[in-house]
C-alpha cells in the first residue's frame, strides 16, 4: 500500500514549531559523523528531541546572526537523517550537490512563506527537483521518473486550488516512498540526535 502525504498530516498538528520551516534531508552511503564532516561542520552538544532542537537551532541564529545553521542527525536503518529547523542547506545545490558524492541523497524544504523545493541527487547528479506547491514545473537529469508516484502519493497537477494541501506531506511520502524510511513522530519526540552547526555561505 502506497504512503500518501494523508499518512503525514500529523506532522503540522503535532510539531508546529517546526513545521514552520524545515529542511529534512535523507543520505545512504554516510554517517552523521561522515556528513557533519562533508558539509564542514562544527560538532555540538546532543540534543533529545525536536522541540530542543529547534530551540536551540533558533538561538544559534540570534548568535550567529544567521551565520551558522544548527542541524540534527540520526542513524534511521541505512540512512542518516539530516533536520535543519528553519533551514535549506539540503536543497541548495552549492550543498547538495558537492555533498553527495558517491551517495544518495533525497531532501525537501519548506519556510515560513511556504516557498519549498524537494531535492533527488545520486552521486552529484541530480535527478529530480521541484517545488512541492507547483509539481509541473520539475527539473533534473530524471524529471518525469517518478511522475506517476508523485500523483499517488498526493501532489495536485490540477488547475483547480487542492483541498486539502497536501503538497508538504506529500514531500514526506515522496522522500519515504526513494529511501523506504517512514518518518514518525516517535523519531522526532525521542531520538537523542548528534549535532552540529554549519556555516552558511
Amino acid at each position: 500500500m502506497t504512503t500518501t502525504g494523508a499518512d503525514y498530516v500529523w506532522f503540522e498538528d503535532d510539531f508546529p514549531d517546526i513545521a514552520e520551516a524545515y529542511c529534512f534531508t535523507l543520505v545512504r552511503g554516510l554517517t552523521p559523523a561522515d556528513l557533519v564532516s562533508r558539509l564542514d561542520g562544527r560538532r555540538e552538544e546532543p540534543l533529545r528531541g525536536i522541540d530542543a532542537v529547534v530551540d536551540a537551532a533558533f538561538a544559534e541564529f540570534q548568535r550567529e546572526e544567521g551565520a551558522r545553521q544548527m542541524v540534527a542527525l540520526t542513524t534511521v536503518g541505512e540512512w542518516t537523517l539530516l533536520i535543519e529547523p528553519n533551514g535549506y542547506l539540503g536543497v541548495t545545490e552549492e550543498y547538495a550537490l558537492a555533498a553527495s558524492a558517491g551517495v544518495s541523497w533525497v531532501s525537501h524544504f519548506v519556510n515560513i512563506n511556504a516557498v519549498g523545493t524537494f531535492l533527488w541527487a545520486e552521486d552529484r547528479d541530480l535527478r529530480l527537483c521541484f517545488d512541492p506547491m507547483f509539481p509541473e514545473d520539475r527539473w533534473g537529469a530524471a524529471p518525469d521518473g517518478l511522475l506517476d508516484v508523485m500523483r499517488r502519493v498526493g501532489f495536485h497537477f490540477d488547475e483547480d486550488e487542492p483541498e486539502p494541501d497536501l503538497s508538504s506531506p506529500a514531500a514526506f511520502a515522496l522522500a519515504e516512498h526513494l529511501t523506504g524510511v517512514a518518518l514518525t513522530p516517535e523519531i522526532l519526540r525521542d531520538t537523542t540526535f548528534s549535532c552540529a552547526t554549519v556555516r552558511v555561505r
